[in-house]
């Protein structure tokens, strides 16, 4: 008969590097927990409960850390516990667990980046100082909370619980003193550094662009040469057209004699042409 354990974890904030805080956690939580204590006479076995027999912890033999790596530029910079920000701009991810007696005991490599030898014998020489570090903490950790379970006390999470707080840590209330913010503000805002330079206006490169602040012309929008001319030939033509709508055209001047009161005026010569006079805002038209 064996004993089924379970370990659920529930994110309560996520910034980042979610493996190696779950490790920690859970690692910690096992080593905390306490079972009830048993005895076995032949097929009959007996659970005892807390107030007959004190729990007993579990049999871990060590305790594996979980350390990751992110790598950028294609492995070109390393970076230790990073979070959540550099995990979405980063080109890969090396899980590296191993416990205090550097034994490995999984590595796990994700992303595009392709990593050689040395840098993962770089990244297991960092992963075996780390996990001494954390292991050390944890430790003192549960010898604090059995020393303090001892004393009839709390320590830890149990601790807060009865505060309804979430965290451990305790803080006094102190007094905030409300009075003068705005001299006090002004005080404060006296003291810092001005800020940089500050261009009051847009610097206008090119007319349908502008640009605040420093950096390059935008070009987005110029034309290329084979438009360019194409404009230039579609502007010559506008041109054109325009001035032959300006321009009256007549066959025979000396047939044309001048009239009163912007009557049709009709040619000597028996053609089947007329010419109207039309009104300044009209435009010119030649008709038959």
């Amino acid at each position: 008969q064996v004993w089924q354990i379970r370990l659920d974890m529930h994110l309560l904030n996520h910034d980042g590097n979610i493996t190696d805080a779950a490790s920690i956690a859970g690692i910690v939580a096992l080593c905390h927990f306490r079972r009830p204590d048993v005895s076995v006479q032949g097929e009959e076995v007996t659970v005892y409960t807390p107030e007959e027999r004190d729990p007993v912890p579990l049999s871990i033999h060590h305790m594996p850390i979980c350390v990751s790596f992110a790598f950028f530029h294609q492995g070109t910079y390393l970076l230790v516990d990073p979070t959540e920000r550099e995990e979405r701009v980063m080109d890969g991810l090396l899980v590296i667990a191993m416990n205090k007696h550097r034994d490995i005991c999984t590595i796990q490599s994700s992303g595009v980046v392709m990593l050689v030898q040395d840098q993962i014998l770089r990244c297991s020489k960092i992963t075996a100082v780390k996990v001494a570090e954390i292991t050390e903490l944890i430790q003192k950790a549960l010898e604090n909370d059995q020393k303090v379970r001892k004393e009839g006390g709390k320590f830890g999470f149990a601790e807060s619980i009865p505060n309804q707080r979430i965290t451990a840590f305790k803080m006094e209330s102190a007094a905030v003193d409300t009075n003068n913010l705005e001299q006090q503000a002004g005080e404060i805002i006296a003291k810092a550094d001005p800020p940089s330079e500050v261009f009051a206006n847009p610097i206008l490169h090119t007319p349908g662009t502008a640009q605040i602040g420093e950096g390059v012309e935008n070009s987005w929008g110029d034309l290329e040469e084979s438009e360019k001319e194409e404009a230039v030939e579609e502007e010559g033509e506008s041109e054109a057209a325009a001035f032959e709508c300006h321009k009256v055209e007549t066959e025979d001047t000396s047939a044309v004699r001048e009239t009163k009161n912007d009557e049709p005026i009709v040619l000597s010569d028996s053609e089947e042409e007329e010419v109207v006079i039309l009104e300044p805002q009209e435009l010119p038209r030649k008709t038959r």
